[in-house]
Formats: structure tokens, C-alpha cells, sequence
């Protein structure tokens, strides 16, 4: 936390600085993705969008066993990460990229370290996450490429309602998914967080993911 506010100064990383609700909104928040799927020992984790590093930072810190690759289209979010990473004695993979890109069969990736050799990242990772506001719809999109069959994709929501998740049912299935549990969690601070597990059940289409404008009209 230190190290991020630290960077905070020099690039926007975070909106949330009070020490509590840094505690809670961040960490707190990051480390409910365990409660709802504990990945194996040495398991691989890719952190879709990481921005200043949740959850993925928080996981690796938790969890120095998994090998975790973090994803973000801002290079200065990376250059700071990398820092914070060297500091606090941790490895993981560093990724420039915009996701629907990365999730493509043969993509060519920027790499900001070079702690683990990245092959393409397309269906790789056991545990694929993303804390983000987006629709599920559009999440499932980005992430599930990166899965491997028998892998899991994790979606760090707000308190979402049903429809969301039966909005997603299509998409979800047509890029090899389908629907595991659903947790919810409520934070010390009273805000309410839902993690739905999704399971890659077969290889997702070449033709996924597709370029974020045609993603983005959830048809």
C-alpha cells in the first residue's frame, strides 16, 4: 500500500487513498477471489486489466506460489507495478497489451519483464480474473480465451442481480464456458461484492475474442 501511494503521486493509479478503505476497498476486496476459488499450488493466474495491481498483486502476495501473469493496455501502470514488484522481492509476468488482443490465436506480445517465458496466452491459465465494471457479457469476452479447458474464470462483481448473469448465458457459452457457483461476500464496510465462476468446458472459437466495438454490442 505504501509503494502504490508512493507511485500514486507520480501516475493515477488509485482514486481510494485513506489507509481503511485502502485496506478494504483493495485488499480486503482482492482476497475474496480465494475465498471463492483457491487455485492449486504453482497454479497460473492472469490478472485481465490489473491496473494498479487487484487483484492480482494482492493474490501473488498472498499466494508467492502462483505464477501470475498481469495484463494492462497502460505501460505506466506496468513500469509501476514492476517497481513495486522488485521491492517487495515477488515475480510475475508483466503484459502490455488491450485484452481482446491478447486473447488472439499467434499474438505478437509486449512484454515490460522478463520474469516467466510467454508463449501466446490464448487458453493457458487455470484461474483467468478481472475486477472491472463491465458486464458480464463483455467480460466473458475478454477473458474466457485466456482459459484453459478445465480452467476457471473468475468475475470480480459488485452485488449484481440475476439478469446480468442470465444476460451473459449465451455469450458465455459460445466462447466454451458455462455457469459453477456464484459467491457473494459483504466487505467490512457494509458494500457487497459477488464472484460467479465460470468453467471453460471446451476451446473458445478462433473468431474470438473480437475488437472491442463489436464486444462491446453484447450480440
Amino acid at each position: 500500500a505504501r509503494l502504490l501511494l508512493e507511485w500514486n503521486t507520480k501516475i493515477n493509479l488509485t482514486a481510494i487513498t485513506e489507509p481503511t478503505q485502502m485496506a478494504v476497498r483493495h485488499f480486503c476486496d482482492s482476497l475474496t477471489l480465494l475465498a471463492a476459488f483457491n487455485p492449486p499450488q504453482g497454479a497460473t493466474a492472469a490478472d485481465v486489466g490489473t491496473g494498479a495491481g487487484f487483484p492480482g498483486l494482492v493474490l501473488l502476495i498472498a499466494r508467492p506460489d502462483l505464477k501470475i501473469t498481469l495484463i494492462d493496455s497502460l505501460k505506466k501502470r506496468l513500469a509501476a507495478l514492476a517497481d513495486i514488484l522488485e521491492k517487495l522481492g515477488l515475480d510475475a509476468a508483466l503484459i502490455h497489451a488491450r485484452a481482446e488482443d491478447a486473447g488472439r490465436p499467434n499474438c505478437q506480445l509486449s512484454t515490460v519483464n522478463r520474469q516467466f517465458p510467454q508463449p501466446p496466452l490464448r487458453e493457458t491459465f487455470d484461474l483467468v480474473t478481472a475486477r472491472a465494471v463491465a458486464d458480464l457479457t463483455v467480460l466473458s469476452e475478454l477473458c474466457l480465451p485466456f482459459c484453459r479447458v478445465g480452467g476457471v474464470f473468475a468475475a470480480m462483481k459488485g452485488r449484481e442481480n440475476q439478469g446480468e448473469i442470465s444476460s451473459a448465458l449465451p455469450r458465455i457459452r459460445a466462447l466454451g464456458g458455462e455457469i459453477g457457483q456464484i459467491h457473494t461476500f459483504t466487505l467490512p464496510d457494509s458494500s457487497e461484492r459477488q464472484i460467479p465462476l465460470i468453467k471453460k468446458i471446451s476451446q473458445t472459437p478462433t473468431d474470438f475474442p473480437r475488437s472491442f466495438s463489436k464486444i462491446n454490442k453484447k450480440k
